[in-house]
């Protein structure tokens, strides 16, 4: 798979949705992850990351504006021992108390679908990492319907074990903008990672478009001992 530039992934389109990238510093110290949403609506553009225990939550920026918590108040990442959880929705809470009963990343998820927001059926995409004994590995799904038709469910998940350094794959909601929005399609796209997580955090924001980038997240973890550092941005201040 070709490696392409996260940098122009963003840039040239205008509305990939919300994203997830998931990979590992080129100079193997560090598991690496970052999530941005974007929004549309002013419901959608009302929101901040804020951080709740080791992950973080969404939470309305103007509480007076808030229309419709139900697709948009979420806890996006969660800590579940050596795991870090990193999802699109609510389907973070459902991965978090599955997984916690025995279950795995992709069992978890089949009790899910994409979103009830028709006629764009937004995926809900998800990411995992598990960090153990110096070890470092990493899964990423997608739930989608049939081309735009509900009544099926088309389910995709991915594993990098052992991931190579410098490597990490970004998936992300939308092709681009559009009505209806289309839904993301094929792998996780292969792209470079920063051994900088504040030069990695700032390319990423810069190259969101202005007009609808809303909030990310970026979270650097020490693969040896799990300590972690984070960054988190938000257009709302």
């Amino acid at each position: 798979m070709k490696m392409l530039s996260l940098e122009n992934e963003l840039k040239e389109n205008s509305y990939p949705g919300r994203g997830i990238v998931i990979g590992k510093s080129p100079n193997g110290k560090f598991a690496v992850t970052a999530y941005f949403i974007m929004g549309r609506s002013e419901n959608s553009r009302n929101r901040v990351f804020v951080t709740e225990g080791e992950g973080i939550r969404t939470e309305a920026f103007d509480p007076s504006k808030l229309v419709d918590p139900s697709l948009i108040i979420y806890a996006p990442v969660r800590v579940l021992d050596n795991k870090t959880i990193v999802t699109n929705g609510d389907q973070t809470d459902t991965v978090y108390d599955l997984m916690a009963e025995g279950k795995t990343f992709e069992e978890s998820l089949r009790t899910r679908e994409f979103e009830p927001d028709g006629p764009n059926y937004t995926p809900r995409i998800s990411g995992i990492m598990e960090i153990a004994d110096g070890s470092y590995n990493y899964a990423m799904s997608i739930l989608k319907s049939n081309n735009g038709d509900p009544s099926c469910c088309n389910r995709y998940t991915f594993t990098y074990d052992n991931p190579v350094n410098g490597e990490g794959h970004f998936i992300h909601t939308y092709m681009h903008d559009g009505n209806p929005l289309p839904s993301f399609e094929g792998e996780p796209k292969l792209v470079p990672i920063m051994d900088d997580m504040e030069q990695f955090t700032e390319m990423l924001w810069n190259n969101l478009n202005e007009d609808n980038k809303v909030s990310l997240f970026v979270r650097y973890i020490n693969i040896e001992d799990g300590t972690y550092e984070t960054k988190i941005i938000n257009k709302n201040n």
